[in-house]
């Protein structure tokens, strides 16, 4: 079973684990990103056109390739963490966390009491965890919250100190919003820079796992070599506008640009 044990031993390792990111809401679509070498794909309920139906739909088509599903839960709301990790998903990260009493409520959905406040009801989970041992349904399920503003990062420390955090995940488009900077990924401005590195430091210095959001598998393993744990690296959202770019470029080259354009390629 793809379990969110196995993340962990590799990061036990010292190793990084690469993903890919899911906004199309459907199961074929997650399973074609299963490929050798993914070893998590994020689930995305937050900005992805993706409804609870269809994740519990693409959370069986990732488990059946191997690979362990993550969700991307739409706000740091206790009932709807629970219900993700109810249907079977091995971790969530949860958007727009600024400051460590944000942080702890992300944690305490994902923890049954006495560590937290989830809600005992894992119906799917039950299909796909141990659920004899409790500690396995909640403990063992991933908690990462995103850091996507200038007050988070301000605050890093205490989000970063969290009990019971298992990591952070950098979201670079809204943090680029927040230090004023065009919404993209992959970004070399050097206030974006220092942001993104004073998140991994503060990763470091509390043994929490940093994440990131990236552009392309170049840019993936430039940050998992500076020290990035959880790295995205392709979205099938976008994956497939850019494959159809390169290749209706390929089988247009020898158009001319005028005719191009009229045709309405360009």
């Amino acid at each position: 079973m793809s379990s969110a044990s196995v993340l962990k031993e590799h990061w036990a390792r010292g190793e990084p684990v690469f993903g890919g990111w899911a906004a199309l809401p459907c199961a074929f679509g997650a399973e074609l990103m299963c490929v050798p070498g993914v070893d998590y794909v994020c689930i995305d309920q937050q900005h992805g056109l993706v409804e609870y139906a269809d994740m519990v739909a693409m959370l069986r088509a990732i488990e059946g390739r191997g690979v362990v599903p993550v969700t991307r839960v739409p706000a740091n709301v206790p009932w709807i963490i629970g219900k993700a990790l109810d249907a079977g998903a091995q971790g969530v990260v949860v958007p727009m966390v600024n400051n460590g009493e944000e942080a702890a409520a992300a944690v305490a959905a994902c923890r049954y009491a006495p560590k937290g406040i989830r809600s005992f009801g894992p119906v799917r989970a039950s299909m796909v965890m141990d659920t004899r041992d409790i500690s396995v349904v909640g403990d063992g399920v991933l908690c990462f919250v995103m850091v996507e503003t200038r007050e988070a990062v301000e605050r890093i420390d205490e989000i970063a100190s969290t009990p019971g955090l298992d990591g952070i995940y950098v979201g670079p488009a809204d943090l680029a919003l927040g230090l004023g900077l065009p919404p993209n990924l992959d970004k070399e401005e050097p206030e974006h820079v220092a942001a993104v590195e004073k998140i991994l430091k503060a990763c470091q210095r509390h043994g929490v796992v940093a994440g990131i959001q990236c552009g392309s598998g170049k840019s993936a393993r430039k940050y998992a070599e500076r020290g990035f744990g959880f790295v995205t690296f392709a979205k099938d959202s976008n994956l497939i506008p850019s494959a159809m770019d390169r290749e209706v470029a390929a089988a247009r080259q020898g158009a001319s640009a005028d005719n191009v354009k009229e045709r309405g390629y360009a």
